[in-house]
This record gives structure tokens, sequence and C-alpha cells, in this order.
């Protein structure tokens, strides 16, 4: 009996101990939020603060989104408003914050061939490309930026699946790799600036436009329903939401720069953001 009352002892000991290592989330982002380095800056701090780890699954929103939906992630944080009402509307999230945000620009060469730097017209510029046949390269990968695309297509008055040509290349890949595609192909890709000014291998790409209200970038985040997914942990997801859109949180997101430059705007007490 005495054996017994030990064992037991020690298996609700080990457990206790497991649960209490086992304070960690997993949390499904976009490409931005990692490739800018925004959650090396953040990540150490909230940890500090509450001893949870985050590990981050980067992606496109879309599968972002999709992996949440699964119920593979206990946090959905990415930036695409429609895309994020969905899911909501699913049943699959539990509510969206607003947390930050930025800008998309568009990225092209130098000695810019479509004859568009400098102007602040998004839509005008994409006529442009569309009318010239000029290089440009999609992500193609269901990500924030990709459905940003399409809609500016869309606003130009492009049916971008049937008007395509050899001109236009879509690579099924993050920010990154499309940048690189870019400056590798001296084409144009409209990107975030958060991961265009953390990027090394510029090349000859310059900035085409910007400035365009169109370039609007929100960012949310989501705690992934756990009556749809009960292995979802509630009470970390909870913590880190709240931390993001908390004073702190806040002040860390504005805190963020790269030489010098801020990359994200923290807004979370916008109610219409």
């Amino acid at each position: 009996m005495r054996r017994l009352l030990i064992v037991v002892a020690a298996g609700v000991v080990f457990t206790a101990t497991a649960v209490a290592q086992d304070k960690s989330i997993l949390v499904a982002s976009t490409t931005s939020t990692q490739d800018s380095g925004l959650f090396g800056h953040l990540l150490p701090l909230f940890k500090s603060k509450t001893g949870i780890d985050v590990r981050v699954v980067a992606q496109g929103t879309g599968q972002a989104i999709d992996t949440g939906r699964r119920g593979d992630a206990d946090v959905v944080f990415v930036h695409a408003r429609a895309a994020e009402e969905k899911f909501l509307a699913e049943g699959f999230g539990v509510k969206r914050y607003p947390v930050m945000y930025n800008d998309f620009i568009l990225v092209g060469p130098q000695r810019d061939p479509a004859g568009i730097k400098g102007s602040k017209d998004i839509v005008a510029a994409f006529k442009t490309l569309k009318r010239k046949g000029v290089p440009f390269i999609s992500r193609g990968d269901k990500s924030g930026t990709h459905q940003a695309e399409l809609k500016l297509w869309s606003f130009a008055g492009v049916d971008i699946a049937k008007d395509k040509g050899p001109w236009y290349r879509e690579i099924g890949q993050g920010m990154g790799a499309a940048l690189n595609s870019a400056s590798a192909s001296n084409a144009y890709v409209l990107a975030d600036r958060a991961t265009w000014l953390s990027f090394k291998n510029k090349g000859d790409l310059v900035i085409a436009v910007e400035g365009d209200k169109r370039l609007f970038n929100q960012y949310g985040v989501i705690l992934v329903n756990p009556a749809k997914h009960p292995s979802v942990k509630k009470e970390l997801g909870q913590q880190f939401i709240d931390w993001l859109v908390s004073a702190e949180g806040q002040k860390a997101i504005a805190d963020y720069k790269v030489n010098g430059e801020q990359l994200f705007y923290p807004n979370a007490r916008d109610p219409s953001a």
C-alpha cells in the first residue's frame, strides 16, 4: 500500500512538473512579422514577463489561417481582415484584436522601365505594369500581401487570372523570396514595408510607389476557438494577446526599429482597425 502511494504521488509530481514546464504556445503568423525581426524583438520581452515560450510558424496569411482552422496553432496573427472575419464567422476564432499597421510599397528596378517611380497612385501604376508588360513577381501564396496584390489588380480593372502573360510570374513563396526574385530579374513586386526595411539583398531595387491610402496594411490577432479545438491553450494564448494589445506590448511594437526606422505602428485602441 505504501509503495502504491509513493508511485501515485510520484506520478502526480511528474504530471504537475510536466504541466508547469509546458508554458508554451504556438502562433501561426505571417512571414512579414518573422522576416522583419519583430518577433525576435517581442518574444524575449513577453517571456521575461510571463515565462511563456512562444513558438512561431511563419506562413502566408492564408496558410496561417488554415493552420488555425485545423487547430494546429493556439493563436493566429495575420494581416488580411476579410479572411480574419471569415475565420471568425465560421467559428474558428474567438475574437479579433487589432494590433498594429504599416503599409505596402511597390518596389522595382532603379532604371524604372515602367516609368512609374515617384507616383502615389498605385492603381495607375498597376495599369501601367499591365499595359507595358514589364516583369512583375507575385508571391502567389494566398498570403496577406498576395491578397492585397489581387485586390489592387481588381481596382485597376485587370482580371489577372485571365490577363496575366509571361511578364507576370507567380513564385508561391514568401516575401523574402519574392524580393530576391525581383532583384535577380529586374522586376517589380508588391512588398510590405517592414520586410523591405529588413531586407539585406536590395541590389538595384528601389521604392517605386508609396503613400497611397489603398496600400494600408493592418494586422490582427485571434485566439483559436477552444470550443472547436479543445487542445488550444486558451489561457496562455489569451495572455499573449492581452500583452500585445496592452500599453507595454504596444510600446514594444513601436520601439522596434531597423536603422532608425519604425517598422510597425501600434493601434490596438482604434475600434475601426
